[in-house]
């Protein structure tokens, strides 16, 4: 069948639009695209939110680790406010003992011998002896080397601090020794630290009887004897008068030790003592006190001398009071 004039085909036009659309929408596309540079985008990295927590804690941390050492600085700074005051209490009481050095003619008195000297001496004198010192002038107080030896009852009163223990013990035995080679026969010996413990508990209170063999056992047993000590005679000493004075019988106590510490009196120590060791109608001290000084604290360092000063000071103005002397030694190997 034949068409008729003037009729299309639906076909070819419905593809024409379709071309035209698709080309039409293309040019839009390239207008489009040109319109424009490229946007290039930049990605900033932020911490997830953990890591800002773990942050903050971090912080609080420092935080309070700066309280705590501001508290810790401010407790030292006390202290050592607290330190600087005492140093001026201990430099006003060194200067107190300068002053007493200074106006004496020695701190202590010093043998050169020791006493080792003092061997020579006997109390008890043979017939012999009696006779030839007859026409004499021997001194009346029986004293050798400025220490009466006219003692029958004898107290040693030792400090057994580590400064002596540790440096000067082999040194104290052979004063020890020394000493008791002076009195050939005694009624009696006691040995006592400076803090009034005894050395042998077996005679607690009680005088131990004078032997060659118990002389021995005094020795042998002081090489280890060490006791706890606070570097202050008063203890001892007033616990050997209140224990063994009895009238009638004539002591003498032995201080031997190397410092006395700055916490305590040489006034108050003294008067005790004078409270203890009252003079009798003569004059005369219920017991006689001597003292002998090791200068163990000079091989150590300066700042610890104070202590042997004050120990010197306070043994010789004791041992003055109560009829004694006081020796300070030279050497302490």
């Amino acid at each position: 069948m034949r068409r008729k004039r003037g009729e299309a085909d639906s076909f070819s036009v419905s593809f024409l639009d379709v071309a035209a659309c698709g080309f039409g929408a293309m040019i839009i596309l390239l207008m489009i695209t040109k319109s424009g540079e490229p946007i290039s985008i930049e990605f900033v990295d932020s911490p997830p939110e953990g890591a800002i927590i773990e942050l903050q804690e971090q912080l609080f941390a420092i935080r309070g680790e700066t309280t705590i050492f501001n508290r810790d600085l401010n407790a030292k700074q006390e202290q050592l406010s607290a330190m600087k005051d005492r140093i001026a209490r201990l430099q006003r009481d060194l200067d107190d003992a300068k002053g007493r050095f200074q106006t004496s003619n020695q701190l202590s008195t010093e043998i050169t011998d020791e006493v080792g000297r003092l061997a020579i001496a006997q109390q008890s004198m043979t017939e012999e002896m009696q006779r030839l010192l007859a026409n004499s002038s021997a001194p009346e107080n029986n004293a050798v080397g400025g220490i009466p030896v006219d003692s029958e009852y004898i107290i040693f009163v030792i400090d057994t601090s580590g400064s002596m223990y540790g440096n000067a013990w082999n040194k104290m035995l052979g004063v020890i020794d020394d000493t008791l080679n002076v009195y050939p026969e005694v009624k009696g010996i006691q040995i006592m630290n400076d803090m009034g413990d005894y050395m042998f508990d077996s005679y607690r209170g009680e005088w131990i009887p004078d032997t060659p063999s118990r002389r021995n056992t005094i020795v042998s047993t002081l090489r280890t004897w060490n006791p706890f000590s606070n570097s202050s005679p008063v203890e001892g000493v007033t616990r050997a008068i209140n224990t063994f004075y009895e009238p009638g019988k004539k002591i003498s106590i032995y201080v031997i030790g190397d410092d006395f510490q700055p916490g305590g009196s040489i006034q108050n120590v003294l008067q005790t003592i004078d409270r203890i060791n009252v003079e009798d109608e003569n004059g005369d001290r219920l017991v006689r006190i001597h003292g002998i000084g090791f200068p163990v604290i000079f091989a150590g360092q300066e700042r610890y001398r104070q202590s042997v000063y004050r120990y010197s000071t306070l043994m010789r103005e004791m041992t003055q009071r109560n009829g004694g002397t006081f020796v300070g030694l030279n050497d302490f190997q």
